[in-house]
């Protein structure tokens, strides 16, 4: 999975000057951040190289070389997942599950204890910058959004319809992550809103500290929109937290309806489901109600909403939840504001009284 092999290393790209910086630690670990000069992030790195690592290199058939560290540190095993009939229907059948360990993944020649030591590792320095958005966007009244899918799902086009029905009433500010191009981002900056491109080259979804580059230079308004469109991926956005206040899952009925079953982690980790072009419903086989039924068997509290883009169906629905999400987020800021206001006047009463 992306958090051991450093998708993406080098190759991230984000609007306005900043550019790729990529560490590979000794131990396989990649940290990977825009790097420009006029930010307030700290980074540090930790380059000591554990005892035993060399280089180890294999030319394919193909005449590709593949080249990595090597630890000799008890890390040279092969951990192979144990299938049983019993616990496993599909093993009766020849199936191989690489995703039955604790690290839920497979690397070769990497055990699954480092895997998960390196994946822990990742996520923390994640975390910290998520949270540190999330602070910011709490400071100030924004409701952040982080909007995942499979490519195609018509995240866009949904997107722009949202921007198209709420720019007149609310500030809004965009960030698009895709791999190549700006042209998700020439599209919303159509609509006469705000937005950025982040390129992540090999990457396969955006993070944290990425975010966290947008927002200095988007500077979004006070008690404002904040909208994320993800790199289209089911897989890797899910372990990712951005710093947004909720994942927005989009299923389009033109994929299947098993989707959230053979995805489960990004449906476990949305709180909304957009259930997208339902206007094509009368020319498909989808099962609608079953698509919802399986989003619930992951994740029984998600709030499943269905849309068209095309016809606007469900769109007001969806909007009254942003619209939801906006007032929250601008009350906990006001209610900050008032309780530092009375601090204020306490302090000052309290000065007087000296």
């Amino acid at each position: 999975m992306c958090t051991v092999c450093g998708c993406g290393a080098g190759e991230v790209k984000i609007e306005g000057g900043a550019h790729a910086h990529a560490h590979v630690h000794a131990d396989g670990t990649v940290h990977v951040h825009a790097h420009d000069h006029d930010h307030a992030h700290d980074h540090t790195h930790d380059s000591t190289a554990p005892a035993g690592a060399h280089a180890h290199t294999h030319t394919h058939a193909d005449g590709s070389t593949h080249s990595h560290d090597h630890v000799h540190q008890g890390e040279h095993t092969h951990d192979h997942p144990h299938h049983h009939d019993h616990d496993h229907g599909h093993a009766a059948h020849g199936d191989l599950d690489y995703g039955s360990g604790p690290a839920r993944a497979h690397v070769p020649g990497m055990s699954q204890s480092r895997m998960v030591q390196i994946e822990q590792d990742i996520l923390s320095k994640n975390n910290a910058y998520a949270t540190a958005n999330r602070k910011w966007f709490d400071s100030r009244g924004i409701f952040a959004l982080n909007l995942v899918s499979s490519p195609g799902s018509g995240k866009t086009t949904l997107l722009c319809k949202t921007i198209e029905a709420l720019k007149a009433t609310l500030a809004i500010n965009v960030v698009e992550g895709d791999q190549q191009t700006a042209n998700d981002a020439e599209r919303i900056r159509a609509t006469g809103v705000p937005a950025l491109q982040i390129n992540t080259g090999k990457g396969c979804h955006l993070d944290g500290h990425m975010v966290g580059h947008a927002m200095e230079r988007l500077k979004p308004a006070e008690g404002s929109l904040f909208l994320i469109e993800n790199v289209g991926n089911l897989v890797c956005p899910a372990a990712f937290d951005l710093g947004e206040h909720h994942k927005v899952a989009i299923l389009s009925v033109t994929e299947g309806e098993d989707k959230p079953l053979k995805y489960p982690d990004m449906f476990a980790a949305a709180d909304v489901m957009l259930l997208n072009k339902c206007d094509l419903l009368p020319y498909l086989q989808f099962d609608a109600d079953l698509a919802e039924a399986n989003a619930r068997r992951v994740n029984p509290a998600l709030k499943v909403i269905r849309v068209s883009a095309t016809t606007g169906e469900g769109l007001a629905e969806w909007l009254d939840w942003i619209k939801a999400g906006v007032a929250v987020q601008q009350g906990k800021r006001e209610a900050t504001v008032d309780a530092l206001q009375r601090r204020i006047v306490e302090l000052e009463q309290q000065l007087a009284a000296r």
